[in-house]
């Protein structure tokens, strides 16, 4: 403790060697996360991490971070899978840099099977709607982003809100394993979902535009309005039936509810509280469609 303690000393008084400091730092290796996060230029986060490394980081110094990669909103850049870029792998490497640990990015095509892979030890940390159905088996965090989800309907179509679409005989059409899919499989009560066999929003909207029997193409607002875009038509509601809550999980056999998670949800807090969201927001051009995530 005493070599972690000259090197606080020194990185705030500026009189340390850079040098010094940094061989300090490995030999104060459980700490070397928050010391390096001291020494920083850029110190958005006001909190540095105990034993949360050890806890999330299953091989020593790498935080392994599963994205999906079929969220536009949250991920920009998908041209190379295994180093994406966007809001989503934004977040993540400041998280692994909190860490003192470096990112390594587990894409996966969707969201449903970034969540299936919640128990094979594929990945540490996920960043994906913090949804029920999932809670069993990945501890989340308090959201960090929120993004609208409503239907897109065809023109001409009688349906003007998203109660309109919940009615008997209405045919909705949605990806299976979506935030959006699983809080409209608890919460309609009339309507019928219709789920393409294959897990992608492209294959959502393909099938929407073959069947015409479907009323209602679900999805988060960003990419319905790209789709009435490109497809030349249709209605995109302006209510919502929900906001998806964007947020941080971390496999529950792992972690449980204990300091991991009480680490990541201080995190998430801080993240927000600093302009760090709001930032990636900006930067990635979607704070027009998604929103910085109010406390809880």
């Amino acid at each position: 403790m005493f070599c972690c303690r000259l090197a606080l000393r020194s990185s705030r008084s500026g009189r340390g060697n850079e040098a010094a400091i940094l061989r300090l730092l490995s030999v104060c290796r459980p700490l070397a996360g928050g010391l390096q996060w001291l020494m920083s230029p850029k110190k958005p986060l006001r909190m540095a991490p105990i034993r949360a490394s050890e806890s999330l980081c299953r091989r020593a110094g790498v935080l392994r971070a599963g994205i999906n990669l079929s969220n536009a909103s949250l991920v920009s850049n998908k041209e190379d899978p295994t180093n994406p870029q966007g809001i989503a792998p934004g977040l993540a490497a400041e998280l692994a840099r909190s860490l003192g640990a470096t990112v390594k990015y587990v894409p996966y095509e969707n969201p449903g099977l970034l969540a299936d892979a919640a128990t094979r030890d594929e990945w540490d940390i996920a960043l994906l709607g913090a949804e029920p159905a999932r809670a069993k088996e990945i501890a989340f965090t308090p959201p960090y982003a929120e993004v609208e989800a409503t239907y897109l309907v065809r023109d001409g179509s009688p349906l003007r809100t998203c109660a309109d679409v919940d009615a008997a005989g209405k045919r909705v059409c949605a990806m299976g394993g979506s935030a959006y899919d699983l809080w409209l499989t608890a919460n309609l009560e009339h309507a019928t979902i219709v789920r393409p066999d294959e897990r992608s929003r492209p294959a959502s909207r393909v099938l929407f535009d073959d069947d015409e029997s479907l009323d209602a193409l679900a999805g988060l607002r960003p990419w319905l309005i790209e789709q009435r875009e490109s497809r030349g038509s249709g209605v995109v509601l302006e209510d919502r039936y929900t906001s998806i809550r964007q947020a941080i999980g971390a496999p529950r056999a792992r972690v449980g509810d204990g300091a991991a998670i009480m680490f990541l949800s201080a995190f998430v807090a801080e993240a927000k509280a600093s302009g760090l969201v709001a930032e990636l927001l900006e930067k990635w051009g979607q704070a027009a469609h998604l929103s910085v995530a109010k406390d809880e």
